[in-house]
């Protein structure tokens, strides 16, 4: 099944920051079931994503300048929920979400896993009871869960996206399709050497400006934003709207619209730039690439990497419209728990494929957590230096 999106929810400063102090350790517990052969606790990182759709971690190891994972969990839980409406979490989404938080406690205690980083996006940066549900969870489950910024969310997903850019890129935008809000971040890969540019970007974990005593060769970010609409929250937008080819059209325009300040780079011709290269990261996006592919069982082998022209991505998309909602909820390539929202992922990125110059996508089957993971190993220098 397609992974599901790093999802996020509407933007606003009514959900409490938590500020994170040191990492905290969690210490087995006398139940956890410990394997003989498995790895070093001493060498396990860990990393969450609460979004506004799902809950997902990535337990993994250093190897050499790679990740091995050595254990994941990904479940829908909905945290975002009628928060379109009320400004609120509701009871039923934070006990699910609970419910899903306590099988990852376990998992961490069963790999001993003493460094981590556990972090919830826009869903609870817009919530008025954030504060409220981030102390439920640290009572029920003692994890150390923190909202993060925006800014922040969209340098861990660039950072995870670095080892496909092409050596030949010298225009390069990441997107990031969450379940409330959508990142996008433009970088200026000019003055970097062809062969530092995976590094110059990864090295954007430490921020997006840099030190100025940086000796390396800098990725310039010339402009990022974070849209509060994503795919759960842009179809609650237009839920009203009956006829499903109308309802995408216009959340298609809608989304549009709101590129209308961070399209300086756009080509008014629409001129495909060689030098120009989109990544996208998202359920919707390895959602398209697996249909594309007509893949019944997904495989990231397959899907991460894949570059994809536009003409293909409309391809898939009109075959999505000819199903109409009963047909895509009965397609294994999309998945039971991705149908109700590739609608609005996918008019999210056919807005942004036609305002952008180009003609390809590179999809990324990576996101927010390989970000989490990644800046945790490089601040502890356990990484040899290069892509992972």
């Amino acid at each position: 099944m397609p992974p599901e999106d790093p999802a996020g929810g509407p933007r606003s400063d009514a959900g409490a920051t938590r500020i994170a102090g040191p990492t905290p350790v969690i210490r087995p517990t006398p139940h956890a079931r410990v394997a003989d052969n498995r790895p070093d606790p001493a060498e396990l990182y860990a990393a969450l994503d609460l979004g506004t759709n799902s809950c997902r971690m990535l337990i993994a190891q250093p190897k050499g300048s790679q990740l091995h994972v050595v254990d994941s969990f990904s479940k829908s839980v909905q945290l975002g929920n009628g928060l379109e409406q009320s400004g609120r979490l509701s009871r039923s989404s934070m006990a699910r979400t609970i419910g899903a938080l306590k099988i990852c406690r376990r998992k961490l205690e069963t790999h001993d896993v003493r460094r981590m980083r556990l972090v919830a996006t826009e869903a609870c940066r817009r919530a008025s009871n954030a504060t409220e549900f981030i102390d439920l969870v640290h009572r029920e489950t003692e994890l150390p869960l923190e909202i993060i910024q925006p800014e922040e969310e969209a340098r861990l997903a660039v950072v995870s996206c670095a080892p496909l850019v092409s050596a030949k890129t010298e225009q390069l935008l990441v997107v990031d399709i969450g379940g409330g809000s959508t990142e996008l971040v433009w970088i200026d890969l000019t003055r970097v050497p062809r062969h530092d540019r995976a590094r110059a970007i990864m090295r954007l974990h430490a921020g997006f400006k840099g030190a100025a005593e940086d000796p390396f060769p800098r990725a310039k970010v010339v402009d990022w934003i974070s849209i509060p609409l994503g795919v759960a929250t842009l179809k609650d937008q237009f839920r009203d709207v009956t006829d499903d080819a109308a309802r995408f059209a216009l959340m298609s325009w809608h989304f549009e619209e709101c590129l209308a300040e961070f399209s300086p780079y756009a080509d008014a011709e629409g001129d495909a730039d060689p030098g120009f290269q989109i990544v996208g990261t998202s359920g919707t996006v390895t959602t398209v690439a697996a249909t594309h592919l007509n893949l019944r069982r997904y495989d990231r082998n397959k899907v991460d990497g894949l570059r994809m022209t536009t003409q293909q991505i409309d391809r898939v998309i009109r075959g999505y419209l000819a199903q109409g909602p009963d047909g895509r909820r009965n397609d294994p390539r999309i998945g039971r728990d991705r149908h109700a929202l590739i609608m609005s992922g996918a008019a999210i990125l056919q807005a942004l494929l036609r305002v952008w110059p180009t003609d390809r996508l590179s999809v990324a089957d990576r996101g927010l957590r390989e970000g989490l993971l990644y800046a945790q190993m490089s601040a502890d220098g356990v990484l040899d230096d290069g892509p992972f």
